[in-house]
């Protein structure tokens, strides 16, 4: 256990929707933080971000955010590719067991960042300062001082201020990776539009030849609209010669419609060469940067957070060993990779370099107008899901996941280091749900009643599938026989999958998935 007093917070930088979030999820440990920010007030405009997974959505659950977004937003489970102006083919997103919520919605980033700011500031635990430009940040064996104005002492200190973020420079962490040529232009428009609430991409269409376009449907009938364009797009010359207006009505047609926001960028892939240095992490855009195909920047980012503020939290209540923070760089950075591997992959196929990898594009797509076997083929962008910790040393192995299909819409199975499936339950005669168990402390999920106690000191929470699984959904979506044993991290990964219940085999789980024997 380090040396600091339970009062001393953790110092977060950046109070964007990862920070706010670190906080949040904090401060349900009972651990109080401060969040710097350097902007006197945050940016409201534009959606940015808006395609929340749902995974994401359990994490924006436990920290009181979730069910006004779902209520707000734009919910969807069907994705649709195009190749000009014909369907290809659609993807819906099965889960095992049974959620209560959407695969995915669609709210703009401003709003869902407006109401964590809002739950920050009714929180005591959670300090948001802004206009606090951090400076200086500096480590010693008793925690970490961060410069912003005023001098702010943590135990720990998390770099959560996106692409630019000034704790990776003080800290000395190489950002490597790629800037894209092609940049992407966004408007937000507010139209009476006949378009379903799915996700459509197009490949080549006739408004936007050699090029993709992406639409999404969000909130107050607002439409979300990429183009992708070619590097020397000028936005505001194409908006006075309207060229914006007419780029629009060729999606829109003649119905009246406002721009409510409107931007162009050029995207990045990057990944920091560590997560972690010292007592001081980085999280979110800070860490890694991906190009926008498949919604993996701020759904990671949020499950960054999470991966981090456990440990956290453990490792301040004296519950893990401070050795239990090196597996976030382990956890965080392969997942960073899985998600370049993927966009990268993605990028390729849209944006071919050579006369090859053109010709075998064209190929690819006049292939698939007529043959299904080709439709896997085709890249719209693999859309995110949570990183399988098949391979972090705080999972007990058990099984093979080799077999298990990977693709848009597979089921996940249910083996050690993938995230757990969810479903309804009763506990103590109140119906919930399997994922509004976690957050806190790990969850033991026994076939039936055991008397025995397991010999660990690691926080838990014991359930038996006999007592709270009246439905009989988990248990199908676990695949548990007459006496398993799973094991669930508190943010939702299984630690471990027991054939049997063995007292000290469960400890042995609990002991490694915290760090202990590790």
């Amino acid at each position: 256990m380090g040396s600091w007093s339970d009062g001393e917070p953790v110092v977060i930088v950046g109070a964007g929707p990862v920070g706010l979030v670190t906080a949040l999820l904090l401060a349900r440990h009972g651990v109080p933080s401060v969040v710097l920010e350097a902007a006197a007030r945050r940016d409201p405009s534009g959606s940015k971000a808006i395609c929340f997974q749902r995974d994401v959505l359990d994490v924006l659950d436990r920290v009181g955010c979730a069910e006004r977004m779902i209520s707000r937003g734009v919910t969807w489970t069907t994705g649709r590719t195009y190749y000009r102006g014909e369907e290809l083919f659609s993807v819906t997103f099965p889960e095992a067991g049974r959620s209560a919520v959407p695969p995915w919605l669609n709210i703009s980033q401003a709003e869902v960042e407006a109401h964590l700011r809002d739950l920050a500031d009714a929180d005591p635990l959670a300090d948001v300062r802004y206009g606090h430009p951090v400076c200086g940040l500096h480590q010693d064996e008793r925690g970490v001082q961060v410069d912003a104005g005023a001098t702010v002492r943590g135990s720990h200190a998390v770099g959560a201020d996106g692409g630019h973020s000034t704790v990776r420079r003080l800290l000395g962490i190489p950002f490597p990776g790629r800037t894209f040529a092609d940049k992407f232009l966004i408007c937000d428009i507010r139209a009476e539009l006949p378009f379903p609430s799915e996700r459509r991409f197009f490949f080549d269409p006739e408004w936007n030849p050699g090029r993709q376009v992406l639409v999404h449907q969000c909130p107050d009938g607002t439409w979300r609209i990429d183009w992708q364009v070619p590097g020397d797009h000028d936005l505001d010359a194409e908006r006075a010669s309207g060229a914006l207006d007419a780029r629009i009505r060729k999606i829109v047609g003649d119905v009246p419609y406002e721009i409510v926001w409107s931007s162009v960028y050029r995207f990045h892939e990057r990944r920091a060469a560590t997560f972690a240095s010292g007592r001081a992490f980085l999280a979110g855009d800070a860490a890694h940067l991906y190009a926008p195909f498949g919604a993996r920047g701020l759904n990671s980012g949020v499950q960054d957070a999470e991966n981090l503020a456990w440990k956290l939290a453990f490792v301040r209540r004296g519950w893990a060993p401070e050795s239990l923070l090196r597996s976030y760089d382990v956890e965080r950075r392969a997942a960073a990779g899985e998600n370049l591997r993927v966009t990268t992959r993605t990028m390729e196929f849209l944006v071919p370099h050579t006369p090859g990898q053109r010709a075998r594009r064209l190929e690819a797509l006049e292939k698939a107008r007529t043959d299904p076997a080709a439709h896997k083929v085709i890249d719209s962008g693999r859309l995110a899901e949570p990183f399988w910790y098949l391979d972090s040393p705080l999972t007990t192995p058990s099984g093979a996941a080799e077999e298990f299909p990977r693709g848009p819409g597979a089921v996940r199975p249910p083996v050690p280091g993938v995230i757990c499936p969810d479903g309804p339950c009763v506990v103590s005669g109140e119906p919930t749900r399997l994922r509004r168990l976690l957050g806190t402390a790990f969850v033991v999920l026994t076939a039936k009643r055991h008397a025995a106690e397991l010999p660990t000191g690691v926080p838990h929470r014991v359930h038996t599938l006999d007592d709270i699984d009246v439905e009989g959904v988990l248990r199908a979506a676990l695949q548990a026989g007459p006496d398993t044993v799973h094991v669930v991290r508190p943010d939702g990964h299984l630690a471990g999958v027991l054939p049997s219940y063995d007292p000290e085999a469960v400890a042995g789980v609990l002991d490694r998935a915290c760090g202990r024997s590790v």
